[in-house]
């Protein structure tokens, strides 16, 4: 659910991006809270859920900026702006921006878990030094305007994503031109200016705002792009930069939906070569092969007769998808399908089920991408490449990947070129965090970020499955992270990864016979979400 920022607050912006004078005329929020000061953003209360909220701990405002960087007196949109202030006045280190991902990603609610994350980790002390910042990209959440084209999208039973037939592919194609469309008659003014390059150019007037001269950064997913197109526009500007989970710079964006496709399967084979392993648990077959087949046979019947009327095939692929990502999800739904397909009972699946309605955030993810670069406009390219992909057995996400990106086919206008990511001179070293199977972000996207900033080091966790995995309980990851944000200290510069961490087998390859599926299901460590859902 997007969380709703009731305080407000404009800062005006002249050319380049810095803070001007204060807008006589600046909106005051719902509640009526003030204008922005002369010094900056006046903060206020932070919408919460109840007492126990930890957005109760921050403060939350609007910053205006303008729609089009290169008529900065021109028409306003605002970004919704999170601080989570720092409590170690003597080792401050300034404001730490953080972004979880997307594009697309709401991020007001990660000023507060982030401090919560670091501190599960046993490193309280390190983000004590920071004031964190949590925002609302452009388009996104409680930033105004927010983007809404099509709530049905989601809705289910849809149609199967792996078409069988020309008539079934020309559903799904219809259906992504209408969202194209859609999207355009809403929202035809913003859709150009949501190109990466002008949320970064965002941030740095909320920096501005904030009086700093300079930011650190944590990017998880998407965020690494983001964060490395900020530091590429605004190099001097950079003081500390944690990219984990590295897009690849050579594949943005068509191109890193092929990588995805066969990462996934990868690990979604892995998924159900665990299940097989606790056979003993779920009784869906004793060797990969076997859970594998067993999985299809319940897709195929799904698509016959839903799930509990509400989980056709496309549903039950979102819902296990995840374990792709995280294997923290590997008890909870290897559970879940093990009672349906034992017991008929559908409690679990359901308790999964994404029931639409959330617009917003695939509205964004795609009018980002379409934006940024270059995409195919002949619908060929699109059907054979999945097609390809489909018939050398990348099975799994292949036709959902090429579905939550079709309207980008249609989109009203063709985006690009694609920023160059490039090093400048004044820009320190980052820290790239990349774990080797992750499917989100493949691990090439690791290596070649490191090459385009030579000045970064680059940590592998070996064997690590999950997406964006630092401050999930790796010690080796997490400790390395904090040693750079409490004083800069990077790996020693080697051949490919400069430094290695193994993944935890705990965390890895986890014991259901030592936690329930319930307790599982509350999945240890960052627990809000990172990455493309």
């Amino acid at each position: 659910m997007k969380r709703i920022v009731i305080v407000t607050a404009a800062a005006a912006v002249a050319a380049g991006g810095t803070v001007a004078a204060v807008s006589a005329n600046a909106a005051t929020g719902p509640s009526g809270a003030g204008l922005v000061a002369a010094s900056g953003i006046n903060w206020g209360k932070c919408e919460v859920t109840g007492p126990d909220d930890p957005m109760n701990k921050a403060q939350c405002a609007q910053v205006q900026v303008p729609l089009d960087y290169r008529h900065p007196n021109g028409r306003k949109i605002s970004i919704a702006v999170s601080r989570y202030k720092h409590t170690d006045d003597k080792n401050y280190q300034g404001v730490l921006f953080v972004n979880p991902g997307g594009p697309g990603g709401t991020g007001i609610e990660y000023a507060p878990a982030l401090a919560r994350w670091m501190g599960g980790v046993g490193h309280a002390a390190t983000a004590a030094k920071y004031d964190i910042i949590g925002f609302d990209p452009r388009g996104v959440g409680s930033s105004q305007p927010s983007l809404t084209c099509d709530k049905t999208w989601y809705d289910p039973v849809r149609p199967d994503y792996v078409p069988h037939s020309a008539k079934e592919e020309a559903v799904w194609k219809a259906k992504a031109k209408k969202y194209a469309q859609d999207c355009q008659r809403k929202w035809g003014w913003m859709l150009p200016h949501m190109r990466t390059t002008d949320a970064a150019r965002d941030v740095d007037v909320i920096r501005a705002a904030l009086g700093q001269q300079k930011l650190s950064w944590y990017g998880f997913s998407y965020g690494t792009y983001f964060g490395a197109t900020y530091a590429t526009l605004f190099p001097n500007r950079v003081k500390h930069m944690v990219l984990d989970g590295n897009v690849n710079p050579k594949t943005v964006w068509y191109d890193a939906q092929l990588e995805q496709d066969k990462a996934f399967e990868k690990n979604m084979k892995s998924w159900w070569a665990w299940t097989a392993k606790w056979n003993s648990v779920y009784g869906l077959g004793k060797s990969e092969k076997a859970v594998e087949a067993k999985y299809y046979a319940i897709r195929a019947a799904a698509k016959k007769s839903p799930i509990a009327g509400k989980i056709g095939p496309d549903e039950l692929d979102d819902i296990v998808l995840t374990a792709g990502y995280n294997t923290g999800y590997y008890i909870p739904f290897a559970q879940a399908l093990s009672d349906w397909a034992n017991k008929k009972d559908a409690s679990g699946l359901l308790d999964w089920l994404n029931t639409g309605g959330e617009d917003n955030d695939f509205v964004v993810y795609n009018a980002v991408q379409a934006a940024d670069a270059k995409w195919p406009r002949n619908w060929n390219k699109w059907h054979n490449d999945a097609a390809k992909l489909y018939k050398e057995g990348y099975r799994f996400n292949t036709w959902s990947n090429v579905w939550f990106n079709a309207p980008i086919a249609y989109w009203p206008f063709q985006g690009g070129p694609a920023l160059k990511l490039k090093a400048s001179k004044g820009l320190p070293g980052m820290l790239l965090v990349q774990s080797s199977q992750d499917a989100a972000t493949p691990v090439a996207g690791g290596y070649n970020m490191h090459k385009v900033f030579p000045s970064s080091r680059l940590v592998l966790e070996v064997g690590g499955k999950t997406h964006a995995n630092t401050l999930n309980g790796n010690a080796c990851l997490d400790d390395k992270v904090a040693a750079y944000l409490d004083n800069g200290a990077l790996p020693k510069s080697a051949k490919g990864a400069d430094a290695y961490c193994n993944a935890v087998p705990a965390l890895n390859d986890p014991n259901p016979t030592a936690m329930t599926a319930k307790a599982a299901g509350a999945v240890p460590g960052k627990d809000l979400p990172v990455g493309r859902r």
